[in-house]
């Protein structure tokens, strides 16, 4: 099949659905991304698990992003569906970010499953939870997972974000001034050594409208 049949294929499948999705109400599938907060949380318990059970949020937080960049360089996508962003303490996933601040329903959206919050800005694995029980990575993402700790178990929350800081090692992230900007998905994937990254994303982009076509009709 050439791009062009399957871009029309997909086309086709996708506007049916987008007068499914109108005429029954469901979820738009223009948005940018489907994020899944249940991937997200097991993502960051992994993490956790590999520091004895608990993790610094700042740490984590610059940990998932770490981890999306050698997901990129190494598989040829992030280990998580969501919006990249520059923020003043380094680049962040933004959602991943939102909801270890506890600005959604961590119960019904599944998060509370695998992490409860601790005192003194820490992140904790909900009592019981194994390695064997986050069902939701696949051995890739534990690979990813596995050498970004690798490369930064040592380091403090503060040593992590200064690194992150530094053009030389993560030159896609730019100074917001006090705010936060997006870090397009084909920066990181040029900042990461990936050729044609224009047409890479558009490949992701693509992967990500089947994902939330056959959501949408399940």
């Amino acid at each position: 099949m050439s791009q062009e049949q399957f871009h029309f294929i997909l086309d086709l499948f996708t506007e049916r659905a987008y007068k499914r999705a109108e005429r029954d109400g469901l979820p738009s599938l223009t948005g940018h991304s489907m994020f899944n907060p249940r991937k997200a949380a097991q993502v960051i318990a992994y993490l956790a698990l590999q520091a004895g059970g608990r993790i610094d949020v700042l740490k984590a937080v610059k940990l998932v992003y770490l981890a999306d960049r050698d997901s990129l360089k190494t598989w040829g996508a992030p280990i998580l569906d969501e919006q990249h962003v520059s923020m003043p303490h380094g680049p962040v996933n933004s959602s991943t970010y939102s909801h270890l601040n506890g600005e959604h329903d961590l119960a019904a959206c599944g998060w509370a499953d695998y992490l409860e919050d601790q005192a003194n800005h820490v992140v904790g694995v909900v009592e019981g939870v194994t390695a064997d029980e986050l069902d939701e990575l696949s051995d890739a993402d534990i690979q990813s997972l596995d050498s970004v700790w690798a490369q930064f178990k040592h380091m403090t929350k503060w040593q992590i974000r200064d690194w992150t800081h530094d053009r030389n090692n993560v030159p896609e992230w730019e100074d917001p001034s006090g705010s936060s900007r997006p870090i397009p998905l084909e920066r990181i994937m040029t900042m990461v050594g990936i050729e044609n990254a224009d047409a890479q994303a558009d490949l992701i982009r693509d992967h990500r409208k089947i994902d939330r076509l056959f959501a949408s009709l399940s």
